[in-house]
């Protein structure tokens, strides 16, 4: 069995405020810790003294977490001690290395742990960016958020629509309506399109290259970065695509940029695509990906651009081993 802790604070003693930061406190907790819901034994969560208008453990249960046993204590007044203040103990009937999770006001507790850092890492299509960022976040246990799904699902509602993908007018109507939604289930993103799960639709070939298009129009690069900006100030993440660094978070606390020669990317995309059981022409693939390079670099707002201060990584013949093990060096130089 193990035991994860983790603790948050309110801004004030409401309802509305405990089922916010229970929420978010157990949802952050299940995704870097790799839960599943129905593992879950027990919840005993605990709260200061002057927190009186609603049980974190009826908030968790309205969070969806109604397959375990909630509990909810208040804790002796202790002189000094950090107001408004929700702690939390899960019981986990499996044996894993825990990571507990201090949000809030609450990170004072665990100085050690509450550093929230953002990674960016930009670079054209197949440059091995997206595969990088996976593994850079599962090892140092933190977010990876697809950015490029994002857009992908953009570009597949416009593509369900029968929409124009050049006209900026048309595909800014067509976002009026947009409901996405990012989800994490297990520890894995999950793309909602409408309440439909496209997390595979948007991986089809013809989807790839509708985004591009898509994303040139300044409507759709302006409300993915705001969505992106916000998942990104709540915590600690690792976000991949080709405007990261220099325009959704140019204050990202390390910046790279991965390439790779086109003839290498086409390579690599083929190989996915086949062992996918998908019939492709590697010409074919090496010119879709030359254009998709110069439509991502000369689109006039956010292009496909090296940040200033972003680390250049080419990795034509680099493994991926090789090339987390330099950009762990980099960031450790860094710190």
């Amino acid at each position: 069995m193990t035991v994860i802790r983790g603790a948050t604070t309110i801004a004030q003693d409401t309802k509305e405020e405990i089922q916010k930061a229970v929420a978010e406190l157990l949802e952050q907790i299940v995704t870097f810790n790799r839960l599943k819901r129905d593992e879950i034994m027990s919840v005993v969560f605990s709260s200061t003294t002057d927190i009186h208008a609603y049980y974190p453990a009826k908030a968790a249960r309205e969070a969806g977490f109604e397959c375990c046993s909630l509990f909810s204590a208040m804790e002796p007044e202790i002189d000094g001690g950090l107001p408004l203040c929700i702690r939390v103990m899960l019981f986990i009937e499996r044996n894993l290395q825990a990571h507990p999770v201090y949000l809030r006001g609450a990170k004072i507790l665990r100085k050690d742990i509450a550093q929230k850092i953002n990674v960016a890492i930009d670079g054209p299509a197949g440059s091995g960016k997206s595969t990088i960022a996976k593994r850079l976040a599962n090892d140092y246990r933190i977010l990876y958020l697809d950015t490029g799904a994002m857009y992908r699902a953009c570009a597949l509602k416009a593509l369900r629509g029968n929409v124009d993908l050049e006209d900026e007018e048309a595909i800014g109507a067509c976002m009026r309506d947009l409901d996405l939604n990012i989800e994490y289930q297990d520890g894995a993103q999950r793309t909602l399109l409408g309440g439909e799960d496209v997390s595979e639709a948007i991986r089809e070939p013809n989807v790839s290259m509708a985004a591009s298009t898509v994303s040139k129009h300044p409507v759709v690069r302006l409300r993915m970065a705001e969505k992106q900006r916000e998942i990104a100030g709540r915590m600690s993440c690792v976000l991949d695509g080709r405007d990261i660094g220099t325009f959704v978070l140019p204050a990202a606390d390390f910046k790279f940029f991965l390439t790779a020669s086109a003839e290498v990317r086409a390579k690599r995309r083929y190989d996915e695509l086949t062992a996918k059981g998908h019939a492709v022409d590697y010409e074919a693939l090496k010119k879709e990906i030359i254009k998709r390079d110069e439509q991502d670099s000369t689109r006039e707002i956010a292009p496909l651009k090296q940040a200033d201060d972003a680390v250049l990584i080419d990795t034509s013949n680099m493994t991926i081993e090789e090339v987390l093990k330099e950009i762990k060096k980099k960031m450790q130089e860094s710190i």
